[in-house]
């Protein structure tokens, strides 16, 4: 009888260890199952949108960008203006650019006489016939800042000095113009009020004194039948900025 039961007490020991084989060798099973399947989400970054990548240099929500100028309201840029140049200018009375003309001009004008060889830019005009209206009196309380230069209705118009045309502009004061600047980048001759351009006139194009640039006419606010040149000078300091300069008087350069 004892034999029986010391048989039967070795068969569940047997058993047992067994039963505890079988679990642990199950145990170790499913946790190899599972590591099997967590690299797909171990370094998951929790900022990246799903099912998306991860952007190298995202931009801040309050990165603001530099604001576009603005275009003049009052004018239109016409096919072969530079943009470099900037947009449409600040214009006065008749379209002339730059700022406010002071008492000093004079002396920076009287700089120039001596030393900046012009000519009348307007064909067969005598410098007997130029007037002085670089001061008058213009629309809104403004100063002419250039001077007028009467002739009739498609009378060739010329460069006043070497220079690059530097922008092609319709303005609605100025009518259709040309802005040119000098060999050393210092000043910008601006002619105004034309009937329409020189045949192949472009912005980028270096012309001689002398080469026919365009003709006289009346557009703008000139008043019809008001033919004549606007012509203006003006002294920069940045000819990236050309519409900033200071106004000096064509009058005494253009009559010694």
């Amino acid at each position: 009888m004892a034999l029986q039961l010391t048989g039967r007490t070795r068969l569940r020991v047997v058993l047992l260890v067994a039963v505890a084989i079988a679990g642990l060798a199950l145990l170790l099973w499913a946790r190899g199952r599972r590591s099997s399947f967590a690299p797909a989400t171990a370094n998951v970054n929790r900022n990246e949108p799903v099912g998306g990548s991860i952007s190298e240099t995202p931009t801040p929500a309050s990165t603001t960008l530099s604001p576009t100028p603005e275009t003049s309201a009052t004018a239109t840029p016409i096919a072969g203006a530079t943009a470099a140049a900037g947009q449409p200018p600040p214009l006065n009375a008749e379209g002339t650019p730059s700022t406010q003309a002071t008492p000093q001009d004079a002396t920076i004008a009287g700089s120039f006489v001596g030393t900046l060889k012009l000519i009348i830019p307007v064909v067969g005009v005598r410098p007997d016939q130029l007037m002085d209206t670089f001061t008058d009196a213009r629309s809104e309380g403004r100063v002419h800042d250039a001077i007028d230069i009467p002739a009739p209705a498609g009378t060739p118009v010329v460069a006043a000095a070497d220079g690059e045309i530097i922008k092609l502009f319709q303005s609605e004061r100025g009518g259709t113009t040309i802005y040119q600047l000098s060999p050393d980048k210092k000043l910008v001759f601006y002619y105004a009020h034309l009937q329409r351009y020189a045949d192949a006139l472009v912005a980028g194009k270096f012309v001689k004194q002398g080469e026919v640039i365009g003709y006289v006419g009346d557009t703008g606010n000139a008043g019809t039948g008001n033919f004549h040149l606007h012509f203006s000078i003006s002294v920069v300091a940045d000819p990236r900025r050309y519409w900033e300069g200071t106004n000096i008087n064509p009058y005494p350069l253009l009559r010694k």
